[in-house]
């Protein structure tokens, strides 16, 4: 059983996600500590429900590395295997990343490498494509740059506007996410490079429902 640190800033239904699948044993992980930015993050209230410890680091007129040395004491303090990003609208430190790499992943609502930053589904739209998706990755110095771990493929619709779109790519981050995390507790993942190897073992394609005309990568 590893112990998951969660950073988010807003709703937390990634967050929440997660937990669910601990809960019902899908993962051999659990919510160790939610740290957040942000005092009226939705996500800390999902915690609160649920009995898991929360801090709130205020970012106001502090040094970025300041920030995330006390986030680090936290996690550390909570004894956390693994680091996740759940909608963390904050850029973290390259010394908090170059001490947590590896073991620090993060959910995007895009095909990276296209449409990084915070309006992926917008941009996506934007742009005119015809599929989108979304990444799970291990964060490294570049903002949604590092060695993707897993991604899902979904179909924009031609009566889409960025409310659906957002929708239905939730309800698949809420898939890969959780299996991400238990690929991790697996030792299943290998870093080489820019590739993401993952090791062969169970399935959870076999195990678990899939939303149609969704593709999936291989691992998932």
């Amino acid at each position: 059983m590893i112990h998951v640190g969660v950073l988010a800033s807003g709703n937390g239904t990634d967050l929440q996600s997660i937990i669910d699948a601990s809960e019902r044993k899908m993962i051999d992980a659990k919510v160790a500590v939610v740290i957040s930015d942000n005092p009226q993050a939705y996500a800390l209230e999902r915690a609160k429900k649920h009995l898991i410890p929360f801090e709130i680091v205020e970012q106001k007129e502090k040094k970025r590395e300041d920030i995330d040395t006390e986030i680090t004491r936290i996690l550390k303090n909570h004894n956390v295997d693994l680091v996740v990003g759940a909608g963390y609208m904050r850029i973290l430190s390259k010394g908090f990343v170059k001490e947590w790499y590896g073991r620090l992943i993060n959910i995007h609502p895009a095909l990276l490498p296209s449409f990084k930053g915070t309006n992926g589904q917008h941009d996506a739209l934007l742009y005119g494509v015809k599929i989108t998706g979304c990444t799970t990755h291990f964060m490294d110095e570049e903002m949604d740059h590092g060695p993707i771990i897993l991604q899902a493929a979904v179909k924009i619709l031609p009566d889409d506007d960025q409310e659906s779109l957002a929708k239905r790519i939730l309800q698949v981050e809420h898939q890969i996410l959780p299996r991400s995390i238990q690929l991790f507790a697996q030792h299943r993942l290998t870093i080489k490079g820019r590739c993401v190897q993952i090791k062969p073992g169970d399935s959870w394609a076999d195990m678990y429902k899939l939303i149609p005309e969704v593709l999936y990568a291989e691992g998932y």
